[in-house]
């Protein structure tokens, strides 16, 4: 393709992003959207589409220059669909962790908490600069630091491989492949204020050092201690990383010492191997090791931790199977299905999970003219999968939710191998058809991959699991609600536990609860709620029943009435014992006479 029509394209492509942009900002979210999906018009992912139709065809076809642009159009892109909560006025996004990490930043912001008291105060330091600097709202600041932390991760995903192979389509490859986000699988990596999801975006940025340590030697004098400009480089951003979340960093200090106990057989097999010629990873293995040791021994929260899953482990109920086995009963009575669930969810990641693992098994069997350079490193992480793998199993032994964060690290590990799994794929491709004809069929099958992992960067009724849009509605309901509740009568929730909400409200440093919420909280009992014995449904006491727009949408329309009926609801309006004290558009809360 010519220059000039290349220019064109690539012009095309950038003006339907800004094009998209705009038209998300003109049209601002007004009420609570079940679907980040569906909220904005549908002009906006038209222009988003072939924005990515562009970059995907130019990333696979072009070198040089003009990949470096198609690669900057699809990750702009990408960026600006993980935007969308700031760019159409969300108040917040997260109802769980997210609004108790709001918490801790609004005390960090107020001084009744310093960052180094925090396990992990990254993101909530970063959130409280941007609220310093821009004078923009605490929750906003969460939203812009969530994007800010993102971005690394389609920078330096395509950077690394760059490093290990240097080839232009395994670069580009890897580019459309983290425009996938295949880390986020919302079942324990979400798109949002979670700091152990939000620290998986910088995991290539720590490995991107690493190549750099292993493969470069300084070309000027060496610092204090032995160091190297480039050992530092490895130590700053492990440091980094554990400030955000120190289970990414655990993870890290496995990988980084796989590598280091390859390297060790390597030296004692070899004279002359890649691999010999490396810079040794004993020390950085060491010194990260113990920074997170040092870090994290007088934390309470990680021995709270490693309690709960040793427990796990020596329990016989808790595990894997037993949730499972809950969400799929849950799941087949509401109409869905595990299988459909997982094509949803998964499928992209499980193809190329699988194309990984073909090509590391062929690399290793001699078929592919994979340099030895190059396939050093495959090794060094493909070997690493090893270990973190053996940490998932005692994940899915102990705690279900910790594996599947694990699953996100390791598919950080699989985006980087699957650029260049990918690129010998379509290498054998093209020596079949043609070259073109290679590129546009994984022009083809990598857009619809991108198109499915997109669609599940975020919650929504397609997953059955509706967007945690907090409006201003819920917000300022809740405000009211708890600053003018009584303080000792508990407050509990439609399938949802209010208090995160006293976190995000309130903050968590202080000596006594200050509102309802943070006295006792729950969830009012089905069975009770729906037989109409209102007064019954929280511990036969009296308390107060909050109820937002976001509750009837999960319980109504995505579980289809499954533990909580629209008629029930209808009928607590009458109840004599049910007093509305506070209600808006989207929020409504009762007093509830538990003693009648």
């Amino acid at each position: 393709m010519k220059r000039t029509t290349l220019d064109v394209t690539f012009a095309i492509g950038f003006f339907a992003v800004a094009v998209g942009l705009l038209v998300a900002r003109a049209n601002p979210a007004t009420s609570y959207e079940a679907s980040i999906f569906t909220g904005p018009p549908t002009v906006v992912w038209i222009g988003f589409a072939l924005a990515l139709a562009i970059a995907v065809g130019t990333t696979l076809a072009c070198r040089g220059r003009q990949q470096a642009i198609g690669i900057g159009l699809g990750a702009t892109t990408v960026t600006a669909i993980v935007s969308l909560p700031v760019v159409r006025n969300y108040r917040f996004i997260g109802m769980g962790d997210a609004l108790t990490h709001l918490g801790w930043t609004r005390d960090i912001v107020n001084g009744a908490l310093q960052p180094h008291e925090l396990f992990y105060p990254g993101v909530h330091s970063i959130a409280a600069v941007f609220h310093f600097v821009g004078g923009i709202p605490i929750e906003r600041a969460l939203l812009l630091t969530v994007v800010a932390l993102f971005v690394p991760f389609l920078v330096f995903v395509p950077l690394v491989v760059r490093g290990v192979t240097g080839d232009g389509l395994a670069v580009g490859c890897a580019a459309i492949v983290s425009w996938m986000v295949l880390p986020i699988n919302n079942v324990a990596t979400h798109m949002g204020v979670h700091t152990n999801s939000n620290a998986l975006f910088l995991v290539p940025v720590v490995l991107f050092a690493f190549v750099a340590y292993l493969r470069r030697r300084a070309t000027i004098e060496r610092l204090p201690f032995g160091l190297s400009p480039f050992s530092v480089l490895v130590y700053l951003t492990g440091i980094t990383l554990l400030l955000v979340h120190p289970q990414q960093m655990i993870n890290v200090v496995v990988l980084v010492g796989t590598v280091a106990g390859i390297q060790f057989l390597a030296r004692r097999r070899f004279d002359d191997h890649p691999m010999v010629a490396h810079s040794t990873m004993y020390t950085p293995t060491i010194v990260l090791g113990a920074a997170f040791a040092l870090w994290a021994a007088t934390n309470e929260r990680f021995r709270n931790a490693i309690s709960g899953l040793v427990e796990g482990i020596l329990s016989a109920d808790v595990g894997a199977g037993a949730e499972v086995g809950q969400r799929e009963a849950s799941l087949t009575e509401i109409g869905g299905s595990l299988g459909e669930l997982f094509v949803t969810m998964f499928f992209e990641a499980a193809l190329i999970g699988a194309v990984v693992g073909l090509f590391v098994l062929v690399m290793w069997l001699g078929w592919t003219e994979t340099d030895r350079e190059t396939s050093s490193f495959v090794t060094y992480l493909a070997l690493a999968l090893v270990p973190l793998g053996g940490i998932l199993l005692v994940y899915l032994l102990g705690t279900p939710t910790m594996a599947f964060r694990q699953i996100g690290f390791i598919y950080v590990v699989v985006t980087i191998l699957g650029g260049i799994a990918l690129a010998h794929t379509i290498g054998g491709l093209s020596r079949v058809i043609t070259t073109p004809g290679a590129n546009a069929v994984a022009a083809v099958v990598l857009g619809a991959c991108l198109v499915l992992g997109l669609l599940t960067v975020y919650a929504s009724p397609l997953i059955y699991s509706p967007s945690q849009h907090v409006t201003d509605e819920m917000y300022s309901g809740y405000e009211s609600g708890l600053d003018h509740a009584v303080d000792d009568r508990p407050i509990a929730g439609l399938g949802y536990d209010p208090y995160r909400y006293d976190h995000g409200l309130y903050g968590l440093e202080r000596d006594q609860p200050l509102t309802s919420a943070g006295t006792a909280s729950g969830e009012v009992d089905p069975e009770a709620f729906e037989a109409g014995n209102y007064s019954g449904a929280y511990h036969g006491s009296q308390y107060y029943f909050a109820v937002t727009e976001f509750d009837v949408t999960r319980e109504v329309d995505v579980y289809r009435q499954l533990h909580y009926s629209d008629a029930s609801l209808e009928a607590l309006e009458r109840q004599p014992t049910a007093d509305k004290v506070v209600s808006n558009d989207e929020f409504e809360l009762y007093a509830v006479d538990g003693t009648a």
